[in-house]
């Protein structure tokens, strides 16, 4: 049975509480789309299990039915949304007392699973600087980009709004703006201090008409597409793949600090990070610190 086209004894709950939805929360087109396919699935499945009673249904029969769900082979991500849609109409049927106990409170949104980040190896990063220091244009301000994406892990739109007064070379620190407008510093590494100081010396050269540190032929800041573009030309010059952004870059600076055996705090506080949540994912790298440690260390490894 298509679920789009199920009746139901519960069906006019449904559709009331989906004119609801759209009057009270002003959900969108898709969404309501969404919500309608998502509680036709289950009116189908409570259906399917004979039940005619939504005040017989608790958290057992919702999990049971997310399981189902999962063993049909849906992402997490459609789990969630399904979840999400039965949220919302049990909330409904709560708060007009057709029933008096909400099944769904207590349940957790199924963890989304997140796609790893591509990142570059310690051998391709070095690549990509070897074919810089040999580029024929540019070479000190483009050197000096690159040294800056991987030694601080910047995001492509914090490079582009560093300006000379953010720069404290000679303490090796650097003064970003992140999301929100929030401040953070973060130490330079030598190879970025040395490329930074001799870009500054062929900037002041140029046509200066802004305090940015990195700027286009007229002087004005750099755009993050001609940033991005910089990182792509790079990288297709030192043979790599075409996935490598000025982001993959921020990846690469968290993956190795990682792996040479940093603390994830402290790579959350580098990245900007208000949740350390958001840095886990790197998490994944240290496996071959950790398989490394093990064969060193243990005595039958």
């Amino acid at each position: 049975m298509n679920p789009n086209e199920i009746t139901s004894k519960f069906k006019p709950l449904v559709d009331y509480f989906l004119e609801l939805a759209v009057f009270e929360w002003g959900l969108s087109e898709n969404t309501l789309t969404t919500y309608r396919r998502n509680l036709n699935s289950y009116i189908l499945f409570i259906s399917e299990k004979n039940i005619d009673d939504l005040t017989k249904i608790n958290s057992h029969f919702i999990l049971e039915y997310l399981l189902t769900l999962q063993k049909r082979g849906i992402s997490a991500r459609s789990l969630a949304q399904h979840l999400s849609s039965l949220r919302g109409f049990y909330k409904f049927l709560y708060d007009e007392q057709i029933i008096d106990k909400n099944p769904i409170d207590g349940l957790d949104t199924p963890r989304l699973s997140k796609k790893l980040p591509h990142f570059l190896t310690e051998g391709e990063i070095e690549q990509i600087f070897k074919v810089a220091e040999t580029s024929p244009r540019n070479k000190e301000r483009d050197l000096a980009i690159l040294e800056l994406f991987y030694s601080c892990g910047l995001r492509v739109s914090e490079l582009t709004h560093i300006t000379i007064h953010d720069l404290s070379l000679n303490e090796g620190m650097l003064r970003v703006r992140g999301k929100g407008d929030k401040v953070r510093i973060v130490p330079i590494g030598n190879a970025a201090i040395e490329t930074v100081q001799n870009w500054l010396r062929i900037r002041e050269t140029g046509k200066v008409k802004s305090p940015a540190v990195f700027l286009s032929k007229t002087g004005k800041p750099m755009s993050r597409i001609t940033l991005w573009r910089i990182i792509k030309h790079y990288a297709m010059l030192a043979g790599l793949s075409d996935r490598v952004t000025p982001h993959t870059l921020r990846h690469t600076f968290a993956t190795h600090l990682l792996n040479r055996g940093a603390d994830l705090r402290v790579v959350q506080e580098l990245l900007g990070h208000s949740n350390i949540s958001t840095t886990q994912i790197y998490t994944h790298v240290s496996v071959e610190r950790i398989t490394q440690a093990h064969k060193n260390a243990h005595p039958r490894a």
